[in-house]
């Protein structure tokens, strides 16, 4: 029954945004400064995403917000589940756009608010595509929009993480901006480990200590990915540690 009523409580809620987004798409951006633009914007993905997260009937418990910093930088995360894009949406306090698979962008409602928000839709197997995302991430990341990548590539759909792939790393080195690491356990016991039925979970969302600018040019592209993904899994088993 919580899985039918999460259904349909998301679709009625995107469908009743509507509005809201064809209000926010005439918005003429040279009006306003990235950081009012993004306020504006993410106000209700914001309460989309903790209000969906909620009819799970799971709670989030966050660490380390003080470690974010001012904006612009590259979030990067351990990806278990569908519903980190939720707990991302409702409980990271900042407005970002997430990098997303080409795939999604074929969902009609979802589509554009993820443009409005100044999400990108990557394309792995057009290289020319991909190229274009790229140039467009850093030009974003640049304009004071943070970014969130998950470097696994796809969901691990549990607590152990599978290898970062460096290359999404360059993002962050060729627009100049710091890393921001951040940890999430528990989403795959809401779906995915129940075979898609929804049940309750606790999940924990930990923001890492950032790697600055210094430290990201300094740093080789591996290198860059394996102290991220070190930090992720230090904060993971502090977790598991309790």
């Amino acid at each position: 029954m919580r899985t039918i009523w999460s259904l349909v409580y998301g679709v009625i809620y995107v469908l009743y945004t509507g509005l809201v987004l064809k209000r926010l798409k005439k918005l003429n951006r040279e009006d306003y400064s990235r950081a009012e633009y993004n306020r504006m914007v993410h106000k209700v993905p914001k309460q989309f995403g903790r209000q969906f997260f909620k009819q799970s009937g799971s709670k989030v418990i966050i660490k380390g917000e003080e470690n974010i910093i001012e904006p612009p930088y590259l979030i990067v995360g351990n990806h278990q589940a569908n519903y980190d894009i939720f707990a991302y949406l409702g409980y990271f306090k900042e407005p970002f756009g997430f990098i997303s698979k080409i795939e999604v962008s074929k969902i009609p409602i979802v589509k554009p608010w993820m443009e409005v928000m100044d999400c990108l839709f990557l394309d792995r197997k057009n290289r020319r595509e991909s190229v274009k995302t790229f140039k467009k991430g850093i030009e974003l990341l640049k304009d004071g929009h943070p970014l969130v990548i998950y470097p696994e590539g796809t969901r691990s759909m549990g607590s152990e993480m599978l290898p970062f792939k460096s290359g999404s790393f360059a993002l962050a080195k060729k627009a100049k901006v710091p890393v921001l690491p951040v940890m999430i356990e528990g989403t795959y016991k809401i779906m995915e480990e129940n075979k898609n039925r929804i049940k309750k979970a606790t999940v924990y969302m930990t923001i890492c200590e950032p790697i600055s600018v210094e430290q990201v040019e300094n740093m080789t592209l591996d290198e860059l990915a394996k102290e991220t993904q070190n930090r992720i899994q230090c904060a993971l088993n502090d977790v598991k540690a309790g």
